[in-house]
């Protein structure tokens, strides 16, 4: 009885591990070339979820705004500014008019690494920061 008990006691352990697991990391198939020369097309990565963005991190995020029952596909850019830092007019045409002097608040700016085949800020400007699934945190 004892045995049986802990078996049922390991295997709720770990079902609480792997959900643990699969609700803070996540793994993503890099499609596309907008990333070369940093991440190439099959490469596999580790995602961290629900971590604040940074300037300088590659983010996943929704290739349009959240919605129910939208399936959605998944985007791969670097973060270049994030909220109150300046706007970048300069590498971004589409935030060339904005008024803000500042990303506001709730809001990012990302590029692809390789700018003849990316659609990024460049063209959509500001992405929500509600939008983003995970961060990079390594290839596999």
């Amino acid at each position: 009885m004892i045995a049986v008990a802990l078996a049922v006691l390991l295997c709720l352990l770990l079902a609480a591990g792997a959900f643990w697991l699969r609700r803070r990391y996540a793994v993503i198939t890099v499609r596309g070339e907008s990333m070369l020369p940093t991440y190439r097309h099959g490469e596999r990565l580790l995602l961290r979820r629900h971590t604040p963005v940074r300037a300088g991190q590659c983010v996943v995020f929704a290739d349009q705004p959240v919605t129910p029952g939208h399936p959605g596909g998944w985007i791969l850019k670097r973060v270049i500014a994030v909220a109150g830092d300046p706007v970048p007019r300069d590498r971004a045409p589409a935030l060339e008019q904005v008024r803000e002097e500042h990303v506001p608040p709730g809001h990012m700016v990302v590029l692809g690494d390789n700018a003849a085949s990316s659609t990024d800020s460049r063209q959509l400007g500001y992405i929500a920061c509600d939008r983003v699934f995970g961060i990079v945190s390594r290839r596999l």
